[in-house]
């Protein structure tokens, strides 16, 4: 389903996984929130920002096995396949939520992550919850 919308993503990332610097994506609106790792990551949060009208939702870890807090992104990614497992629930697809695992020193990586999901909004329209 194609849409006109300008797509909103929240994207949640850990303090070593991206760099809010980043390129600015045009025809989209991003807020960011930083956390100091991505185990901070709670469902309730993630279930908020669809609440508030976000289109997808994104979560970038630090690399595999490279978590100052051991197993941070192991946590987020176990709440987040939970979290994806209510939007279907719901109705509202959980394929708007995802976990990435990213590089602070690779930032060409969250672009095209960025840009995927983008296409992905247009593909299955605005947040039905929104």
């Amino acid at each position: 389903m194609k849409t006109n919308n300008k797509p909103k993503i929240t994207l949640f990332y850990c303090i070593n996984a991206f760099m809010e610097s980043a390129p600015v994506f045009e025809g989209c609106s991003i807020k960011t929130i930083k956390m100091a790792c991505s185990s901070m990551t709670k469902d309730i949060f993630l279930l908020k920002a669809f609440e508030a009208g976000a289109d997808a939702v994104l979560v970038f870890a630090c690399p595999e096995k490279q978590c100052r807090y051991v197993e941070g992104g192991i946590r987020a990614r176990k709440r987040i396949e939970w979290t994806k497992h209510l939007l279907d629930e719901t109705g509202i697809d959980g394929r708007r939520l995802a976990i990435f695992n990213t590089d602070i020193k690779d930032p060409k990586a969250a672009g095209k992550i960025i840009r995927e999901t983008i296409e992905l909004i247009n593909e299955l329209g605005p947040n039905p919850a929104a």
